[in-house]
């Protein structure tokens, strides 16, 4: 919508508050509500101003002060307030420059599409993620001087199986045996349903929808492509439904990557393609149908798989998905088969619309702004410097011998490694000024400090089954 249409659909549908949303620098949505009234169209220029100062990423930031400057064509009415509510999501500027903010997430990515429409490889980078996550029962967890704990609980999940209870009917997900079962195993179902249903009347595309591979309530959703602030705009929407969804059954959405030990994590496969006047550039004769920049895309993100780890797999809880044995992408090789590869490309169609690579490694902790932008970023360094991947790996990594596999590199083992990465190789990141130095060292800064270094100081529930009788 327009800012006018904004302004008509608030004065037809009686709205009372106008609720502006942005992202801190983690990747968590924040907000502040005006009346409806306060909302005119030179908002949308000048904006609300507010105090910064507290948000997370930005506490380092001298000037304090900011205004956020609501996008008309983010507007959604929000089903879940009491109060008539639209939602805007919002740019976040400098009060006296009005220049963009440059640790918002959002202008990251805004910055890389322009970077990429003038390096003249494409117009357009599209982003089809697979959103997978949990929807448990009843979750507790808490940590003292004295104490640690977490526990969660689903009434599909096979740790279920045995207890006495008159709503035990049988019907538990077995470990790893989650995929695609039919109702009354799949409890899921309608919920599901209703999430999709208000995904689509918010204006976001659903490929489809199913029970994922884990025990204990997993699920998919799959988005049709769209650009990449348009997608990173969409996944967040589609996180506050999925979430509010699961609240209003008496549940809880989690997009841990990790939640449940010994079975299957949740990531966030994306697709991608790169579009130039109405034309898909991965379509050709090359690899897998891939055109020569297909496979100088894949190069690239190869090639700076390490580092890009540190956006697209932002958390130490991601890195206990990311091992192998669980369909996880853990091979730094690209195949038309492997799903343990770090690139897959689809075969299910020979149509050349819909030809692109499936980028495995990202999980939906991710900020979608960052992960997205710095994904564009190192296909655009592929292209332009004709990266070549090597040869792919189709055959299944059991079958390879030691010295096979140890040829092949593997993804970061834990957080850390990845921020080491990221320290190590991020020019192709800086080009076009899309991250800034400052976005880079504040992440690895604020990363290391407030979730590695909180973590790592904390005895482990575990430990004490490791160690206690020493």
């Amino acid at each position: 919508m327009t800012p006018i249409q904004v302004l008509h659909l608030i004065k037809t549908k009686k709205i009372e508050y106008v609720d502006c949303r942005f992202m801190d620098f983690p990747g968590l949505w924040q907000h502040v509500m005006y009346p409806a009234k306060d909302l005119v169209q030179e908002s949308f220029v000048e904006g609300f101003g507010f105090d910064g100062s507290a948000v997370r990423g930005w506490e380092a930031i001298n000037e304090e002060d900011k205004i956020i400057v609501p996008v008309s064509d983010t507007a959604q009415i929000d089903p879940f307030m009491k109060a008539k509510t639209l939602a805007m999501i919002c740019d976040v500027k400098d009060p006296v420059t009005k220049k963009r903010f440059s640790r918002d997430p959002r202008s990251v990515a805004r910055k890389a599409e322009a970077y990429l429409r003038d390096s003249e490889v494409a117009d357009e980078a599209r982003f089809g993620p697979e959103l997978e996550f949990f929807v448990f029962d009843r979750v507790r967890f808490d940590q003292g001087i004295n104490y640690g704990i977490y526990e969660v609980d689903s009434v599909e999940g096979i740790w279920n199986r045995g207890k006495d209870d008159d709503g035990n009917k049988g019907y538990q997900v077995r470990q790893r045996e989650g995929y695609f079962p039919c109702a009354p195993i799949d409890t899921l179902i309608d919920m599901r349903c209703e999430m999709v249903s208000m995904l689509s009347e918010a204006g976001i595309k659903v490929m489809e929808h199913h029970h994922e591979v884990a025990t204990g309530g997993q699920a998919e959703i799959d988005l049709g492509a769209m650009g990449l602030t348009d997608m990173a705009d969409a996944i967040m929407f589609a996180k506050h439904y999925i979430k509010n969804i699961a609240a209003k059954h008496g549940k809880t959405a989690t997009f841990m990557p990790k939640p449940l030990f010994g079975d299957n994590g949740s990531g966030m496969h994306t697709h991608l393609s790169l579009w130039k006047g109405g034309e898909n550039l991965m379509n050709g004769h090359h690899y897998g149908g891939l055109s020569k920049l297909g496979v100088w895309a894949i190069g690239g993100i190869l090639k700076h798989t390490n580092s890009l780890c540190a956006f697209t797999n932002p958390t130490t809880n991601s890195y206990k998905r990311l091992v192998p044995g669980f369909e996880a992408p853990v091979n730094v090789t690209y195949s038309s088969r492997n799903r343990t590869a770090t690139i897959r490309i689809p075969q299910y169609s020979n149509d050349p619309l819909r030809k692109r690579l499936e980028f495995r490694c990202p999980d939906s902790s991710c900020n979608p702004y960052l992960a997205f932008a710095a994904t564009t970023m190192a296909m655009i360094d592929g292209i332009k410097n004709q990266i070549e991947p090597g040869e792919p790996m189709d055959k299944p990594m059991e079958t390879l011998l030691p010295e096979e596999q140890m040829l092949i590199d593997q993804v970061p083992r834990d957080l850390s490694d990845a921020l080491t990465a990221l320290e190590e190789d991020h020019a192709y990141l800086l080009q076009g000024n899309v991250f800034t130095e400052d976005v880079i060292r504040y992440w690895i800064k604020y990363k290391r400090e407030m979730e590695i270094g909180a973590l790592s100081t904390r005895p482990h529930p575990y430990e004490f089954c490791m160690y206690f009788d020493n």
